[in-house]
């Protein structure tokens, strides 16, 4: 009976759903919930916890890439790989790109190495950024729009209703900032907030070299160049160690915060964040 009802639910969900939609990240499922609701049936690949550097989908996540009508790229390494397979086993699928007219920004080294590079990636963080958030939001509701002109108006007023809460989020992170004394510098362990700190004339400082810990010369420098810009925090993610950022903070007297930009409350996340720069989560 109860596998009944669910099979029941999940065929239902298809059939008064317009669109059947793949996402590859938390972020993105947040994004496109809000602007398309219950017209759009999300799927979502790199399910919470997961790395999107490295992830490969399930055989029941193929499927949904099976019954698909839209995917939403937004650049995450796995994409590079698997796209191409989506789109041969689905070639109905249409392939949306979402970070279209999103000037992408390097991804930061830490700036006390002094190596000569040829080439260097950019950065897939593109939704730390409020600003950008408005452009992928744009982006998704000319996708649905294209593909469902009969609900035109519904999308266009969850797309309204959702940037009028990015501006409210940008506009709370602005004003906790501006509690800033000068130093407007915080630590990282992983350079993913690139974007935020562009965005709002920060300053990442990152701990790790090449995607490994700092050696205990390279640590004794960081920790002076933290004391000296003054930092109030050290930023780590889930998924990566944190033994050299509690070294740091330790001897800074800082928190650790643990935070991670897949974190699906993405407004709450950003703001958290600008009052652990500031010194404070009140």
């Amino acid at each position: 009976m109860y596998k009944l009802a669910l099979i029941f639910l999940l065929s239902t969900s298809y059939i008064f759903s317009n669109i059947n939609a793949i996402v590859s990240i938390v972020p993105e499922h947040t994004f496109l919930k809000k602007i398309g609701g219950k017209y759009v049936n999300i799927a979502l690949m790199v399910q919470a916890g997961n790395s999107p550097h490295t992830y490969e989908p399930k055989p029941s996540q193929m499927i949904a890439i099976s019954k698909a009508n839209l995917y939403f790229a937004i650049g995450v390494e796995f994409e590079h790989v698997w796209l191409p397979k989506f789109q041969n086993l689905n070639k109905q699928m249409q392939t949306v790109d979402i970070s279209k007219h999103i000037q992408k920004i390097p991804m930061q080294n830490p700036h006390h190495t002094h190596k000569k590079e040829s080439h260097k990636e950019d950065d897939p963080h593109i939704w730390t950024s409020p600003s950008n958030v408005k452009i992928i939001a744009q982006n998704m509701y000319n996708a649905l729009v294209t593909s469902d002109t009969k609900n035109e108006v519904y999308y266009k007023a969850n797309l309204e209703t959702f940037l009028r809460l990015i501006d409210k989020t940008d506009t709370k992170i602005k004003q906790t900032l501006s509690h800033l004394k000068g130093e407007r510098t915080f630590m990282v362990f992983h350079p993913s907030w690139g974007y935020f700190a562009k965005e709002y004339n920060l300053t990442q400082m990152v701990v790790e070299i090449e995607g490994k810990s700092p050696k205990p010369k390279e640590l004794v420098k960081l920790i002076k160049e933290a004391k000296t810009a003054k930092v109030k925090a050290i930023f780590t993610q889930p998924e990566f160690s944190d033994n050299a950022a509690k070294i740091i903070a330790n001897e800074l007297h800082i928190p650790v915060v643990k935070v991670s930009p897949m974190a699906k409350n993405w407004s709450e996340n950003l703001i958290n964040i600008a009052k652990h720069i500031v010194g404070t989560n009140e």
